[in-house]
């Protein structure tokens, strides 16, 4: 009797719904157990979805651009036995296969040995080099047997290789730029959170003399050890002690109850070009020493760069922190809370302004590096005094952070 195995989208995926953004095979077409069959993406973080057996594809269930939710069935597997050449996985990833893209290529432009690495390319790979009006060819493949990736195709365009000409502006000229799945599910998710929760804002000046003294005297030491001492570090760990002053900042809110979290989960957010930005998250923060938070978060970064981030890299955030100020923003307000959180830390640019401080009893005036920061609230969670307890810690962690260890 044939047997019949439904493939399902995983149920741990960030958020309630996901998008199909392609399938790898048709219906009756072979897969092997653990070959990619399916790609779903969420505003977050695209996944691969592994087939969960040997056998044909019996009947896809959720086409692509159709919404699914964690546990849905996305489609079903009759099983059976391949019979597969030896050389038949490396054959499927090396061997040269027509595309439009490659057949438009010019003698000159696709020389021996960009032929010997052509390669198939997968339904989303093959669609993101359409819609930019790429040439596989010209972009090195990390994959397997130097397959092209999403990742090795969103690397080409953002480092300005892959840019067309500027559009000389004139009498009516307009450029038009499609908006990604990306995108689009970012605007969605901003609109949302600006009508569940109402935003108010607290701003802070804070002294950043004393981190810079400590990371100029401890990057290299973290450098060697594997992590790269950013600010951000700091952020981090000074926002875990500003939650002991008010817990009710990492908590979220229910309409009967409201859910305060033991562990700290911080998100980071990460730019991604235009391609908008995402949110890995620092796990149990509380947890952590500042050197244990300096190695997650640049590993993080480094992942959600190169589009390596897995589905539980963004999981379970329960605040966030923007650091707006490396674009060059001084302020920024609103910042919009990553429902369904309750506040989201925004650090400006650092600059030196000068200031008045109290030497030996008198006044002085100095120049000191400064930066404003800010807390967004969900005013539903937390009140004012609550607002500016937890910025009083962190401006006062920051400012008196200790030049060596204690």
């Amino acid at each position: 009797m044939t047997e019949i195995i439904d493939v399902v989208a995983p149920v741990e995926q960030e958020g309630t719904k996901a998008v199909v953004q392609s399938w790898y095979k048709k219906v009756g077409e072979a897969i092997a157990e653990g070959e990619p069959l399916v790609e779903l993406e969420t505003d977050k973080v695209a996944v691969e979805v592994p087939s969960p057996a040997t056998g044909i594809v019996q009947e896809i269930l959720i086409d692509a651009d159709g919404e699914a939710e964690p546990g849905s069935v996305l489609g079903r597997l009759r099983l059976g036995r391949l019979r597969l050449g030896p050389l038949r996985e490396d054959v499927a990833d090396v061997a040269p296969v027509k595309t439009p893209e490659t057949a438009m290529l010019s003698p000159q432009a696709v020389s021996a040995d960009a032929t010997a690495h052509e390669h198939r390319l997968s339904p989303s790979v093959r669609r993101l080099v359409r819609e930019h009006d790429l040439q596989p060819a010209l972009i090195n493949g990390t994959g397997k047997g130097g397959r092209l990736t999403r990742g090795d195709v969103q690397a080409f365009i953002e480092s300005g290789a892959a840019r067309p000409a500027a559009v000389t502006p004139g009498a009516g000229a307009v450029h038009q730029i499609p908006h990604d799945r990306m995108r689009r599910r970012i605007a969605e998710h901003m609109a949302q959170s600006v009508q569940t929760a109402p935003h108010v804002t607290a701003v802070f000046e804070a002294d950043f003399s004393a981190i810079i003294a400590h990371r100029n005297a401890h990057k290299d030491e973290y450098q060697k050890n594997g992590a790269k001492l950013t600010f951000t570090a700091y952020f981090i760990a000074a926002g875990v002690e500003a939650m002991k002053v008010t817990p009710t900042a990492n908590s979220r809110w229910h309409d009967d109850y409201l859910e305060v979290f033991e562990d700290i989960n911080i998100g980071v957010g990460v730019a991604l070009g235009d391609k908008g930005l995402i949110v890995p998250v620092i796990a149990r923060a509380q947890k952590r020493s500042h050197f244990e938070i300096a190695k997650e978060l640049q590993t993080l970064t480094d992942k959600a760069r190169n589009n390596k981030l897995a589905p539980a890299d963004v999981r379970g955030g329960t605040f966030s922190i923007s650091n707006h100020g490396t674009s060059g923003s001084i302020v920024a307000t609103p910042i919009i809370i990553n429902q369904p959180q309750s506040a989201i830390l925004g650090v400006g640019k650092l600059e030196k302004r000068v200031v008045v401080r109290t030497v030996e009893g008198d006044d002085a005036i100095q120049i000191r590096q400064m930066a404003y920061v800010s807390l967004t609230i969900d005013h539903r969670v937390l009140d004012g005094g609550q607002t500016n307890a937890w910025l009083t810690k962190f401006v006062d962690v920051i400012e008196n952070w200790p030049l060596q260890p204690s």
